[in-house]
Formats: C-alpha cells, sequence, structure tokens
C-alpha cells in the first residue's frame, strides 16, 4: 500500500505541491539534529527515544486519525506524533532549517513551486516567540528559491481546534510577515487546520473575511470522512466563499456540493496516500476518475510526508497513475490543474507550463 517504485514518466514532471504542512516534513534526521543541539530529550507518551535507531523505529506506527469517531486507543494519534515532532523546533535557525530540509526534498523530486502550510499557535503556546518562526521561514523562503530553485508562498493556518479569537490574535501578530502593503511576502493566504471534529468554518467566517479584506487568498480543510464533512464542504463553497478546498473529496456524495465546485471553479488539493491508509484501494482510487468525468479540478500533493510512511508528492503521484488508471495526457493534466489552482505571480507559472509542455511522453 505504501511504497511504489517512482516510475521515470512521474519523475520526470515538473511539480508544484498546495497541500503540505511544513510541521510534516520534519524527517527523523534532521529531528535528532535538532533535539541534539537544543538539548532536548525526544519523548512520546511514556517514551522516550536515547537513539536514533529508536527514533527511527517509532515511525514505523501507524496513526490513528479518528479517535474521536471510535478509533484504537492502543496507537498514537496522527496530531499527538504531529505536535510531538514541534518540540525540537525552538529557534530562527531551527525553522529555517526545517523548510531548507524541504525545499532541498523538493529538488530531488523536481516541484518547481510550494505554497506550505504554516501556523505560528502550535510554537507560540510552547513559549516560542513568533518572530523566530516568522523570520526563520522567510529567509528560507529567499534561499530556497536561490539554492535549489524553489519558488514558494506560504499559507498562515488557523488551529481550528484552539479558540477561534486565538487564531485571530495570531493572524494579527503575523500580518506583517503577509504579502502587500508593505509586508515582508512570506505568506499570500490563510487557511484552516488542525483537527476538524465539530470545528466548522463557519466558526472562522469573519477572520476569513479579514484575510479577504487584507488581499490574502482564502482555503480551508474539509477532511475527508471526519464527521459533518458535507456541511463543512457546503459552508465552504456558499457561505464563505473559500477559494480552494482542502482534501474535500466528499463532495462525491451530494450533487449540489459537485455543482458548486464546478460553477465557482473551486479546485481540491487532494492527497491519496492520506486517505489510502483507511479507504480499500478499490473503493478510493475510482473517485478520482469520477471527479475528472464531472469536471471537479484537484491536483495531487502529500499532506505530512514524513508522518504518512514518507510517501511524498511524486507517491501520491504514482498512486494516482498506477491505482487511479490514469493516462500520462491525464497526470500532466493534474499538474496543469495544481499550476491553474496555485497563486504565483504570472512568470513563476509561465515558466512551468513552458516545462511541461517541452515534456516528451510517447
Amino acid at each position: 500500500m505504501n511504497g511504489l517504485p517512482i516510475s521515470p514518466f512521474i519523475a520526470s514532471l515538473p511539480k508544484v505541491e498546495l497541500h503540505i504542512h511544513i510541521e510534516g516534513t520534519l524527517r527523523p534526521a534532521l529531528r535528532w539534529k535538532l533535539a541534539q543541539r537544543n538539548n532536548i530529550p525526544i519523548r512520546f507518551r511514556d517514551t522516550e527515544y536515547k537513539t536514533y535507531e529508536e527514533l527511527l523505529a517509532s515511525y514505523s506506527v501507524i496513526y490513528n486519525h479518528r479517535p474521536e469517531l471510535g478509533g484504537r486507543k492502543d496507537v498514537p494519534t496522527f496530531l499527538e506524533a504531529y505536535f510531538a515532532g514541534c518540540e525540537v523546533l525552538v529557534t530562527e535557525d531551527d525553522f529555517y532549517d526545517l523548510a531548507m530540509d524541504y525545499f532541498a526534498r523538493c529538488q530531488e523530486m523536481r516541484v518547481r513551486y510550494v505554497e506550505p502550510f504554516f501556523d505560528i499557535q502550535a510554537h507560540t503556546r510552547r513559549g516560542i516567540p513568533a518572530e523566530a518562526v516568522l523570520n526563520g521561514y522567510l529567509r528560507a523562503q529567499h534561499d530556497g528559491a536561490a539554492k535549489y530553485g524553489v519558488r514558494s508562498s506560504w499559507i498562515f493556518c488557523f488551529l481550528r481546534d484552539e479558540p477561534v479569537e486565538d487564531g485571530e490574535a495570531a493572524y494579527k501578530a503575523v500580518l506583517p510577515w503577509a504579502k502587500g502593503n508593505g509586508g515582508h511576502g512570506l505568506f499570500h493566504a490563510v487557511g484552516l487546520a488542525s483537527n476538524a471534529y465539530e470545528r466548522p468554518p463557519s466558526l472562522f467566517k469573519a477572520a476569513f473575511m479579514r484575510a479577504k479584506a487584507d488581499g490574502l487568498h482564502i482555503t480551508t480543510h474539509c477532511d475527508f470522512g471526519q464527521k459533518d464533512t458535507h456541511e463543512h464542504i457546503r459552508q465552504a463553497i456558499f457561505d464563505i466563499g473559500i477559494e480552494r478546498i482542502d482534501h474535500g473529496l466528499d463532495v462525491l456524495d451530494r450533487d449540489e456540493l459537485v455543482a458548486g465546485l464546478v460553477e465557482k471553479s473551486i479546485g481540491l488539493t487532494l492527497c491519496p496516500h492520506a486517505y489510502h491508509r483507511r479507504t480499500a484501494t478499490d473503493v478510493l482510487f475510482p473517485k478520482l476518475r469520477q471527479l475528472l468525468d464531472r469536471g471537479v479540478q484537484f491536483c495531487i500533493n502529500s499532506d505530512d510526508p514524513v508522518y504518512m510512511s514518507d510517501v511524498w508528492i511524486d507517491g501520491n503521484m504514482e498512486k494516482a497513475y498506477h491505482y487511479g488508471n490514469l493516462s500520462k495526457t491525464e497526470m500532466i493534466q493534474l499538474v496543469r490543474n495544481a499550476i491553474d489552482m496555485c497563486w504565483a505571480d504570472a512568470d513563476i507559472k509561465t515558466s512551468i507550463y513552458v516545462e511541461l509542455d517541452a515534456l516528451d511522453v510517447e
């Protein structure tokens, strides 16, 4: 289920990543390095990993993504593991190194442009200054483009399972790092991440409207298989006027939601491997064909690859190609969708279109 060899065709495609949480790219080697640098023990629940080998072995677990819906209690939740990884991120250099390590991985996979999700709440609640997070990522934004040829514009996320007012305060703190109006240019959009259970997008409508008034794009997670996900998607499309939906695969259950996406040209940022871990192959992958047939725009992404069996964007694309029985032409169209859906400047889009058009796919 997890590892398909990356075919030469998938490897050759220029790629655009629109659904990636930067903390979900923290590879074990860098986590260990940062722990040593900051003299922080690596602990998870009642276990301390005293060697790198012990830490590495811990990533073999399949995390429980739906404990609130009756999932297994004898394995850790994904969010527990995700936030435990964040504990080693302390200084501006740590956040810089995290992003640069991801950009190096992007170069290996021919990822040309990315819009990483980030937040500050997971770090400021640990006593980390917001400036350390933001300036580390800002430096990496510039250096990642110069060193690896990977250009980026980021997406600030509210943590939806935290109080709305905390998210609004976080937004005010990060606004000087936004693109436009004399800001530093780190991010150009806001999103909604973390646990969606009984936390609908409508709770953050005022925050989204504030961001839109500030000239920023808006997107939101509508998790696959989550409680009330159809209502979350409906709110995103019809009540908030969201521009993109992250995940959102459950639209196929409701004709009116599909029609809303198509009518309003709202694309989905899908992460097939994230769903494949708890959905049968013959149930999941035909959905990609159904979306294509119904005119829904979507692209392929990786979500949190380090905590998802080390399956990155190329592995997710390979799964779509292999299990979805998509043609080379259709896979190229999915890359084109990602370029169309991204909020990059025109010159960045044009350069990736040119590279894509030059591919020999015979």
